[in-house]
């Protein structure tokens, strides 16, 4: 099905790369849209600055807590993706991916992903609806995956495993991201869904919106 987009080794042919730059910059422009068009025109007041601050540093302190670390870079952190969502679902999405694109510059000492990190503000588009965090947790999971695949095309293709299937060369990158980002996703989504933790962030949300 992608055969013209991967060569025979793995790498991207010209239109493969053509392609994916190209899904980038939509994707981005997409997400800038949404944000302006989704996000309330308000500034943050001093303490709600404060409940963003505090909530990247926890989203970069748990990105250190990880279950387990995959080989060529990606973990399941605890959680770690969760806290710039509730900014997302807290203030809207202009500012979930501005908090986003923050954290992905801390982030780059570890993923050069930042574009990725700031697609987690695509929660805020859910935000006002009924279970607003967790529809939007679940979007963010797949925006954020979305652009860890772009990378992976773009620049990751030559560290596929030999063993690698050759009949599914084409998705390795969708494959081997979303792989450790739907396992987190899983588990925080178990997490949030839990009766009490639910009750807990609403009360949290309510705190952070005064």
């Amino acid at each position: 099905m992608f055969g013209f987009m991967v060569t025979a080794d793995g790498g991207l042919t010209t239109a493969g790369y053509v392609i994916t730059v190209i899904a980038g910059i939509i994707l981005f422009f997409l997400a800038i849209y949404f944000a302006g068009k989704n996000s309330d025109k308000k500034k943050l007041t001093t303490r709600q600055l404060v409940f963003c601050a505090v909530a990247i540093a926890l989203a970069f302190i748990t990105s250190y807590l990880k279950i387990f670390k995959l080989p060529w870079g990606g973990s399941v952190t605890l959680c770690s993706m969760l806290f710039i969502v509730l900014i997302a679902n807290w203030y809207g999405v202009g500012t979930g991916i501005m908090a986003g694109f923050a954290f992905g510059i801390l982030q780059f000492i570890q993923e050069p992903y930042i574009l990725a990190f700031a697609a987690l503000g695509l929660a805020g588009l859910f935000a006002k609806q009924s279970h607003g965090l967790l529809k939007g947790y679940i979007i963010a999971v797949i925006a954020r995956g979305a652009f860890h695949s772009l990378g992976g095309y773009l620049y990751w293709m030559s560290y596929m495993p030999d063993n690698f299937p050759k009949s599914l060369t084409a998705v390795y990158p969708i494959l081997y991201n979303y792989s450790y980002l739907l396992a987190e996703g899983i588990i925080t989504v178990i997490i949030i869904s839990v009766p009490a933790v639910s009750k807990a962030l609403t009360q949290v949300k309510r705190a952070a919106l005064q």
